[in-house]
């Protein structure tokens, strides 16, 4: 008789998907990729770990999407929204080269705790990415900078296919499609709104602010934020009673 996989599982296969995804783009534009990076034995290790710590059940989940994973953050830690001293304290792994503490990590993490703490969030939501791969362009100073996948049609048309294909294998994970948070209420939105549209992968979606919007230029008003977060979150299923 077959094991039946858990959430877990299915994340960790998918993670396995995106270590042998080559997609080569053009001009200054280059994917990341922490499944087969040099930090590759790291990554597995903290996803390994992280994983089976909180989604080791058959439970469903609501997806959170944001666009696409920072070069510092996501991009190097390979799980979405959490940075390098976080994942540390928990899963008892450092990544040396980004042992920093980003802002919008610092703001799900404050989500999180208003939510009920990790281990409740967790058990309802799973966070990723539109874009599950980052995006970084080079400069005319030959610094690079990150880059979204919306930052122009020809880079949303490139990525396009694979965008659609990791949407549905995130969605086959154990998403319930009732309801689909999306990071992010201008681009991103737009653009999850038209895939769905055209898929119908989700009955509704909701956005919410970007935690670096909030952060870097409205944080006199984050209090205000966290509880909108909080509240929708809470919502989701009066949200879908009200859609019947």
């Amino acid at each position: 008789m077959t094991t039946p996989k858990t959430f877990a599982d299915n994340v960790l296969e998918f993670n396995n998907w995106l270590a042998n995804t080559s997609l080569e783009l053009f001009d200054n534009y280059s994917m990341i990729n922490p499944f087969n990076g040099k930090n590759k034995n790291q990554i597995k290790d903290i996803t390994n770990a992280f994983y089976k710590k909180y989604y080791n059940d058959f439970n469903k989940r609501y997806l959170i999407l944001g666009s696409s994973p920072a070069r510092k953050g996501t991009a190097t830690t390979g799980i979405p929204f959490e940075d390098a001293s976080h994942l540390y304290k928990e899963t008892g792994i450092m990544i040396d080269a980004f042992y920093i503490n980003k802002s919008s990590s610092n703001f799900l993490y404050d989500v999180m705790e208003q939510y009920g703490g990790c281990e409740k969030f967790y058990k309802d939501f799973f966070m990723s990415f539109v874009c599950p791969l980052g995006i970084i362009n080079v400069n005319s100073k030959g610094n690079e900078v990150n880059s979204n996948y919306y930052e122009n049609k020809k880079l949303k048309d490139a990525l396009y296919p694979f965008i659609v294909e990791s949407l549905k294998k995130q969605i086959a994970l154990g998403i319930d499609t009732s309801i689909c948070y999306c990071i992010g209420s201008g681009e991103n939105f737009k653009f999850l709104t038209k895939i769905n549209d055209e898929y119908k992968f989700f009955d509704k979606i909701i956005s919410l602010e970007h935690p670096r919007f909030i952060m870097q230029y409205n944080s006199k008003d984050k209090e205000k934020y966290l509880n909108k977060y909080v509240t929708v979150l809470n919502n989701k299923k009066m949200i879908q009673k009200k859609e019947k």
